[in-house]
């Protein structure tokens, strides 16, 4: 089991935005430091938080890491035109050493796609259609491809990725269409923040039934993110993250299509909150039962501090990540 970070490099307007980027930079150093596999990037236009833009920012933190990988978990793909972002994330490779991971996803603000004159229908057809044409640019195929964002005849990249074939690319799913839909184009599905245990053995069974209905391995990546708080009880782990899940999901309402949520049973049952025995035993449940490869981590949350971020950092890092961090548990896959 693999164990990643969240870096939420997002601020209050009225705060210093490059003293928070020197606290995600300082993050991303504790992470790698501490033994975290990835950090991951989330993307967003026109919030309401001050939100440093990803693609820089991986730039930023490649320059500033050595080992540990970068993603984006994820990426409205939709909004940006598929060649610069195939030349964009081939860059991004080459600035990494070969360090990138690309989860895509189509995007659920309105706003959003007004904004980029994209058709709220169209994203889902681009989302489809940018996948092989990122994968072709990257394997150094020439190519003709036209859509609504354009066209070029005979696209090709000279600038070769450092990762053969390209990024890994994945894509970020919550409904079962688009599960499906992740399945159909042979991409590893980006579990998202929710769901409990039966829910996701369920979308994961649609999934996996779909890949095998299309002729791909089930042989994959099988990442998931989570909410995640350590302490040294449940008890002082829900009251330490509470405040911050609660300010947090508060804003989520005031966007386009947010919906609220049953803060305890979420906090009990799609979480990973706890002490370090509880979370150890969550994380080899996922493993083990649901094949979960790799689960990637918020543990820094708008207005919160950041000794508070750092602190559990380090205290995963100490306490949970060599326990997991054997070879992945076969037979539920």
């Amino acid at each position: 089991m693999k164990v990643s970070c969240f870096l939420s490099a997002q601020f209050d307007p009225a705060a210093d935005a490059v003293g928070g980027i020197d606290d995600v930079l300082a993050q991303a150093a504790a992470a790698e430091a501490a033994g975290f596999h990835a950090v991951y990037l989330g993307h967003h236009y026109l919030a309401q938080s001050a939100f440093v833009q990803p693609i820089p920012l991986a730039g930023y933190l490649a320059a500033a890491t050595s080992r540990v990988r970068i993603g984006f978990g994820v990426l409205l793909a939709p909004l940006l035109n598929p060649v610069a972002l195939a030349e964009e994330l081939v860059s991004l490779d080459v600035l990494s050493r070969g360090r990138l991971t690309v989860g895509i996803g189509a995007g659920y603000r309105r706003r959003e796609t007004t904004a980029f004159g994209v058709a709220w229908e169209d994203r889902l057809a681009r989302l489809r259609a940018y996948v092989p044409i990122l994968r072709s640019l990257w394997n150094g195929e020439t190519i003709d491809i036209s859509g609504s964002w354009g066209e070029v005849p005979g696209a090709s990249l000279a600038l070769r990725p450092v990762q053969p074939g390209g990024p890994p690319l994945w894509i970020g799913a919550f409904a079962e269409p688009a599960i499906k839909r992740a399945a159909r184009l042979d991409a590893p599905w980006l579990i998202g923040p929710k769901g409990d245990d039966a829910d996701l053995a369920a979308m994961l069974a649609v999934y996996r039934d779909t890949l095998t209905e299309h002729g791909h391995d089930l042989a994959r990546e099988y990442p998931m993110s989570r909410e995640a708080f350590i302490a040294d009880s449940y008890d002082a782990a829900v009251a330490g993250v509470r405040p911050h899940l609660e300010r947090q999901y508060a804003g989520y309402k005031s966007w386009d299509d947010a919906q609220g949520l049953d803060l305890d049973r979420y906090l009990a049952e799609d979480c990973l909150v706890g002490s370090a025995d509880e979370i150890v035993a969550k994380l080899r449940r996922w493993e083990s039962e649901l094949g979960i490869t790799e689960v990637s981590l918020r543990l820094q949350f708008v207005g919160a501090s950041q000794a508070e971020a750092m602190d559990q950092i380090a205290r995963f890092g100490a306490e949970v990540i060599e326990r997991v961090s054997g070879p992945a548990v076969e037979g539920a896959r």
